[in-house]
């Protein structure tokens, strides 16, 4: 995002009103994106990784928020079964790949293996180095099938995690955020990092990079998110001429049942009409 002294607030964080206009004028870029992928038949994987509570949710909703969920879906898979742990590690993402003109957004994705399995040792050493091995070449054939694979990582200082924690902690409608998982890694900065560097070595390769975003500011953060993610993708704008309605049919002789005979929703907030 272009840089300008009226952007921020005295705080340093973008203005509302800034970060709402561009929002708009980026989303209306993605409904464009959208149309150009599903006419073109088009496959797109957008991977988002980072620290917990580092924005990547709030990234992904902003990005979907205007997209038909049959074109740009998100898949957030949850912990393994007992059958999926017998698998071939990569075949539970695999079903969820995109078909010809559909893109998907990954919150969170088979590099868990390189991240909170590693660090809270649910896998093995020997499962962990034959991850960063072998997901080189993976990527390699997806990218190779045609698939548009891009890779986000989402850095948050030590400091602004703790303060959304707290946030989360204070909020009833936040505090489902909150899993064990998260508490525990608020006292393991030092070995996520150490993970975070020893994957980037393996995995930030010239054909499938890893592209790091500040996410300290978060609506920076999404805006930059969405600009950049924009830029990768040479879309078309497709975008239809507009339509026009021919004139609504009179129907003749209907008469509409009682409306004794339905069952409303209570309209507890009637209040008073002006």
């Amino acid at each position: 995002m272009e840089k300008h002294p009226d952007y921020l607030n005295k705080h340093g964080k973008l203005k509302n009103g800034i970060y709402e206009a561009k929002l708009k004028e980026l989303q209306i870029e993605l409904v464009k994106l959208q149309e150009w992928i599903k006419a073109e038949g088009k496959k797109v994987v957008v991977i988002f990784e980072g620290r917990d509570a580092a924005g990547k949710g709030g990234v992904i909703k902003r990005i979907t928020e205007r997209l038909n969920p049959r074109v740009a879906r998100v898949v957030a898979l949850g912990v393994p079964t007992e059958k999926e742990k017998t698998q071939w590690y990569f075949q539970r993402y695999v079903p969820h790949l995109p078909a010809a003109g559909e893109m998907v957004l990954f919150d969170r994705s088979w590099y868990n293996r390189a991240g909170v399995e590693r660090v809270m040792g649910f896998c093995t050493d020997e499962e962990y180095w034959d991850f960063l091995r072998a997901c080189p070449n993976f990527e390699k054939m997806l990218i190779r099938s045609g698939i548009t694979l891009i890779k986000y990582w989402f850095s948050v200082s030590e400091e602004e995690q703790e303060k959304r924690f707290q946030a989360r902690l204070k909020d009833p409608t936040k505090r489902w955020k909150l899993s064990p998982m998260d508490i525990k890694s608020r006292s393991m900065w030092v070995e996520y990092s150490k993970a975070k560097d020893d994957m980037f070595s393996y995995t930030d390769t010239k054909i499938s990079p890893w592209y790091v975003v500040n996410a300290d500011d978060k609506k920076r953060a999404r805006l930059n998110t969405i600009h950049h993610l924009l830029s990768l993708i040479p879309y078309e704008d497709l975008t239809p001429e507009p339509m026009k309605f021919p004139p609504r049919k009179k129907e003749k002789g209907y008469v509409r049942p009682p409306m004794q005979e339905q069952t409303f929703v209570p309209d507890i907030f009637e209040g008073e009409r002006k």
